[in-house]
């Protein structure tokens, strides 16, 4: 009577039912396995409530689905079209959350497919590896420092063409004037340029000697904005 709780009602007698124990055993270790995931992954990160939950429960979600699904091949497929239409409503996640995912997934299949041993190695080692390279900033930007955003404005009866070029030349390995906008009802120019420092100490040298040359008018500096090309 037990058992018959957990049998389909559209099984046979020819198919294989999952025992209960066995469903609970891979769960426990889909669970197990995402909370592994979500450890390593908060190391030294910037996290969210709802993405670190997510991680955590994701490969559960997906070791269910492929215990439900072993072994049929139509309801495997359509599985995978449900889950091609899945889409986190949130801001888009960058390469590494993605990656994670991307993990929690696949310890979960390991898990629902009933080999725990691979799938609890699986996760050590990425675990591990995600740990150590968040510990040595593994593809971090040493020199992030020198990457810059100047926006200085000008008035409209200075030719911006070729003015601050030898200030550039002096202070900066590297300048790309990149937005032209007027303002102040088109009596001022703004421009915009992507730059790479010399010496981040002489920073201030150099924003001395370009209002020399605008009229002390506004320049602002900050951090190079890379957001737009980084997956």
């Amino acid at each position: 009577m037990f058992d018959s709780l957990f049998r389909g009602l559209f099984d046979t007698d020819m198919a294989s039912v999952i025992s209960v124990s066995d469903f609970l055993l891979c769960v426990g270790c889909a669970l197990a396995l995402g909370l592994i995931l979500a450890v390593a992954y908060m190391f030294r990160s910037r996290y969210t409530r709802s993405f670190v939950m997510t991680l955590a429960l994701l490969p559960a979600v997906v070791c269910v689905v492929i215990m439900m699904v072993n072994g049929n091949v139509g309801a495997g497929v359509a599985v995978a079209g449900a889950f091609s239409l899945v889409r986190f409503r949130s801001v888009p996640g960058t390469a590494k959350e993605i990656t994670m995912l991307f993990l929690a997934m696949g310890a979960g299949l390991i898990a629902g497919m009933g080999y725990l041993g691979f799938a609890l190695l699986f996760t050590i080692i990425m675990s591990l590896i995600s740990v150590v390279y968040n510990r040595l900033d593994f593809g971090a930007k040493k020199n992030a420092a020198t990457y810059k955003t100047l926006n200085i404005t000008i008035p409209e009866d200075l030719d911006y063409t070729g003015v601050f070029e030898a200030i550039f030349a002096e202070y900066t390995t590297s300048c790309e004037l990149i937005r032209v906008k007027t303002t102040n009802m088109g009596s001022l120019f703004r421009l915009t340029y992507n730059i790479s420092l010399r010496d981040v100490t002489k920073e201030k040298e150099m924003i001395d000697k370009l209002r020399c040359r605008n009229g002390n008018l506004e320049i602002s500096v900050s951090k190079q904005d890379t957001s737009v090309t980084e997956l």
